[in-house]
């Protein structure tokens, strides 16, 4: 994955760094998650924020290989 520096606003930075320390997450992870969440909701605007983090959730677990099969009827 490429990297590059950005400029950007104080304010944005420190509500990263703090909502970062809440959920485990760098500064630059925090940003990075909610461009993922922005780039998702512009993408599909009828979706929910609850059912795209949802979906991120679910398919995080798919990747982890921890889904159950589930039987119909």
């Amino acid at each position: 994955m490429a990297t590059s520096s950005v400029r950007l606003d104080e304010d944005l930075v420190e509500k990263a760094t703090i909502m970062g320390k809440a959920f485990s997450r760098t500064p630059p992870k925090q940003i990075e998650h909610w461009a993922k969440i922005g780039e998702i909701m512009e993408d599909n605007p009828d979706l929910s924020y609850e059912f795209v983090k949802q979906s991120l959730i679910a398919k995080a677990e798919k990747e982890a290989g921890k889904l159950e099969l589930y039987n119909f009827g």
